[in-house]
């Protein structure tokens, strides 16, 4: 007996094809401001010479953490210097540093929203379990059409894809916070918005920062699969080398990757404590 297929995939690329037609002044509008934004990030770090600049995060790794951490951000500085992988690392560092803020600046919101209303906690769990399960390559697809080739579209696949960490967290945070601080502060008179602001984000902090730690690590990850989609950085070069068939070169740059990834997660570690 024939079964009937139910055509997924034409009505996904259908309703696709429709947006990028309907709302394609929305999205070039996007992916200029997303790019001139890009451009003067990578502009500014890269006008620092490279030793100023590692200057500059060694010293902050000193401060927020410890002297062993800033020994080993310039170690680590230092060998991506002499590999000739600066530029492609601040790449990298651009569009992580970009894909994170946006992501964050939607995330905490919807997380805080989410915590608040348990009719929006219910309807978006499962919709954060579908964005964690689907493969990382997917989210390139839908970014190609609506953005190009290119970073914009790296940033956009990289935002959806390293969310819902955030959301999850944020969310958790305020809902641990102790039923009695809460009801201390209703005893005083506090307003809805007094207690989230001076009691239940103030509380769930360590655990809003854990989020952001791990949206970061997912954001590192996904930019450098982005290269596949013309994102420039050290996952470019990791592709590059893969084309040409260059081992050596292709581990150099998952060198400086995972250098880059073990900075930023000790520091927003050291941020979290």
């Amino acid at each position: 007996m024939d079964i009937v297929r139910i055509p997924l995939g034409d009505w996904i690329e259908g309703g696709l094809d429709w947006l990028t037609s309907e709302y394609s002044v929305v999205t070039r509008s996007i992916s200029r401001v997303t790019q001139s934004g890009i451009d003067g990030l990578n502009d500014a770090l890269m006008w620092l010479p490279e030793w100023g600049l590692m200057a500059i995060i060694v010293l902050l790794c000193w401060r927020a953490s410890s002297i062993r951490l800033g020994i080993g951000a310039a170690v680590g500085l230092a060998l991506i210097w002499n590999m000739g992988l600066w530029f492609p690392m601040i790449e990298t560092l651009t569009l992580v540093v970009i894909a994170t803020l946006v992501a964050v600046i939607i995330a905490v919101p919807v997380g805080i929203a989410a915590a608040l209303s348990e009719r929006l906690y219910r309807a978006l769990m499962p919709v954060l379990d579908f964005m964690q399960t689907m493969p990382a390559f997917v989210y390139l697809i839908p970014a190609i059409p609506f953005f190009g080739i290119g970073s914009v579209s790296a940033i956009f696949a990289t935002v959806i894809f390293s969310m819902p960490p955030a959301i999850r967290f944020t969310t958790l945070g305020i809902r641990q916070v102790p039923g009695d601080l809460i009801e201390a502060a209703d005893a005083y008179g506090a307003t809805r918005g007094q207690k989230l602001v001076k009691v239940q984000l103030p509380l769930s902090l360590p655990t809003l920062m854990a989020g952001i730690n791990q949206t970061i690590m997912l954001a590192l990850s996904m930019v450098v699969i982005a290269a596949m989609i013309g994102a420039d950085g050290l996952g470019s070069e990791v592709w590059r080398a893969i084309q040409r068939l260059r081992p050596g070169d292709g581990f150099e740059a998952g060198i400086a990757v995972v250098i880059l990834a073990m900075l930023l997660d000790r520091l927003t570690q050291s941020l979290r404590r």
